[in-house]
């Protein structure tokens, strides 16, 4: 018997790691490979393996510490037959004398064959290599994609989020990123080519950071996976033969407690994403509350009877279509199938409109001297090449307005009665493009000047018309501006962009004659139409925030405060 230091592996290039889960006490006993804790990386949760059988002697970490590779996380006293000590000073021969060698003789091709080959084991758990498809994300509902470039070539070595391919759609070009750090062994798509959701790209080779729970997940029958691996999988036969237990969960939903941690292996964490499943939201019916493939799958058709079964009438979806009449018989007509944008952004626009009691609230705001203090600033802009138009004071006025009334800058979710409050100010803006509308997103507006705002305004309204817009670029906003100014009209109603719960229009200035206590003075006026959610938002606070707005905007030097 010896001491052995338990040391954490080649994690795959994660540095420090959370540690969730202690799957052993000091006292037990284990088998080489055995799982002795589970850490959280950014892709994967991964279970630590023994080194060796023998006893838990001590554990000098616990939940919630941080570890990184090479950190000692316990003591425990090794067993003479512990996988690939045979042979080895201190592994039980000076108490056998030479009867170990003919025992290793006797069995060579079993028990020394395995403890033989579970030596190397852990490096491929936790720092060896494997070989993962990587498939096609979501993409926002778009099927058919055509692939206009590939970024990568056989043989390449790439990083984690590295452009893969680059896909153009109706409204914009995008590249799709890699999931994992590896080599590329070889591309499945030319240029060309169409994809959808869940199309092969790609084969890698990865290095081996989460091996283990893949493993657990999707080679358990494999007669190499180990003996540590049978007790999760018999756990896994024995949950597949209770069939009440995690179909009952779709229809009771209990909110996790907050922090609680999710316990999953990343085959079924990948499962989860390509069923578009939030695994918070599913009670695992494994061993510790650990969510199983079975428990995703089981959660995902609950989700879809209860859609069929009349839960769809509190969505919208539920209401009766238009039926359209032979149009040929009243004359000529021409038919075109609706562009992929055209058709997202209709469903998006109903689902914001059924979903979401709508109240607008109107406002005219002096801008009278913000024109020409802008107009002012021509020759600064033509020397720092940048154009300054009316949207970066727009953006700063809603940026104070939105840091003083911070119920607006929320989103609801109503499955599970929370409010989210969001610590961020980004604000979209609706860019009126050929192929349609679009919005981009300005990060951090309350932290960025005129001029910064102005120069990034611009650039992304000119990436919006000319389709470069990425996916990242055109989400997480909190609140949204939309302008008819360059157009015309006195005002309108915009719709909610779900789920933010705001949002501004603007129509065309006009000048006005407005009394000022003691006679008329042409001003020029700005109409505001403020629409917004009123489950969120009652109305009081929507006439504080358009004339909060009117306040910032009739003098710009508030803005300031």
């Amino acid at each position: 018997m010896s001491e052995q230091e338990i040391k954490v592996p080649d994690l795959g290039g994660a540095d420090e790691v959370e540690v969730i889960e202690l799957l052993v006490s000091e006292g037990d006993s284990v088998e080489a490979e055995d799982p002795i804790l589970t850490v959280e990386t950014d892709k994967a949760s991964v279970e630590l393996p023994s080194p060796g059988a023998g006893k838990i002697i001590k554990l000098t970490v616990k939940v919630g510490d941080k570890v990184k590779e090479g950190d000692v996380v316990g003591t425990m006293e090794s067993s003479g037959d512990s996988g690939g000590d045979a042979g080895k000073e201190g592994s039980g021969t000076e108490d056998s004398g030479g009867e170990s060698e003919p025992k290793a003789e006797e069995k060579p091709e079993s028990k020394q064959e395995d403890e033989t080959e579970s030596k190397p084991a852990p490096k491929k758990k936790s720092g060896g290599s494997r070989k993962e498809t990587v498939l096609v994300p979501p993409l926002d509902g778009m099927e058919n994609v055509p692939v206009i470039e590939i970024n990568v070539s056989e043989g390449d070595t790439i990083e984690a989020d590295d452009a893969l391919v680059t896909v153009e759609s109706d409204k914009a070009s995008m590249e799709i990123p890699s999931p994992f750090g590896g080599k590329v062994v070889k591309v499945l798509v030319a240029e060309g080519d169409k994809l959808s959701e869940g199309d092969k790209l790609l084969e890698l080779t990865v290095a081996g950071d989460d091996g283990d729970e893949q493993d657990e997940q999707d080679d358990a029958p494999e007669a190499d996976s180990g003996k540590s691996e049978e007790p999760e999988a018999k756990a896994d036969e024995k949950e597949q033969d209770k069939e009440p237990a995690p179909q009952s969960q779709g229809s009771v939903y209990e909110p996790p407690s907050p922090g609680a941690k999710v316990h999953a292996g990343p085959a079924v964490r990948k499962l989860a994403r390509e069923l578009g499943a939030d695994l918070t939201r599913i009670k695992g019916a494994g061993p510790k509350g650990r969510i199983l493939k079975d428990d995703v799958q089981a959660y995902v058709k609950s989700q879809l009877q209860q859609a069929q079964q009349g839960s769809s009438v509190a969505t919208g979806s539920g209401i009766p279509g238009v039926k359209l009449p032979d149009f040929s018989q009243f004359g000529d007509i021409q038919k075109e199938a609706m562009s992929r944008m055209m058709a997202v952004t209709a469903a998006n626009m109903q689902r914001s409109w059924l979903n979401v009691p709508h109240v607008t609230q109107f406002e005219d705001a002096d801008i009278t001297d913000m024109e020409a203090f802008r107009k002012s600033q021509k020759a600064a802009g033509e020397k720092k090449g940048v154009k300054m138009t009316p949207l970066p004071f727009l953006l700063k006025a809603c940026a104070t307005a939105l840091a003083e009334l911070p119920q607006f800058n929320v989103s609801l979710d109503m499955e599970r009665k929370e409010v989210i409050r969001k610590q961020y100010i980004h604000i979209g803006i609706a860019v009126d493009t050929p192929n349609g509308l679009m919005v981009p997103v300005i990060r951090d507006v309350d932290k960025k000047g005129l001029w910064e705002l102005a120069a990034e305004s611009a650039e992304l309204a000119q990436k919006a018309r000319d389709k470069k817009l990425k996916p990242a670029e055109m989400q997480g906003a909190c609140f949204t501006i939309t302008s008819l100014g360059g157009i015309g009209g006195t005002a309108f109603t915009p719709i909610v962009n779900a789920p933010e719960v705001a949002i501004l229009g603007v129509s065309k200035a006009a000048m006005k004659p407005v009394w000022d206590g003691s006679e008329f003075q042409p001003r020029l006026m700005l109409p505001l139409s403020l629409s917004y959610d009123h489950r969120a938002v009652n109305g009081a606070d929507a006439a504080r925030f358009t004339s909060l707005l009117g306040q910032l905007l009739g003098d710009i030097r508030t803005l300031l405060l």
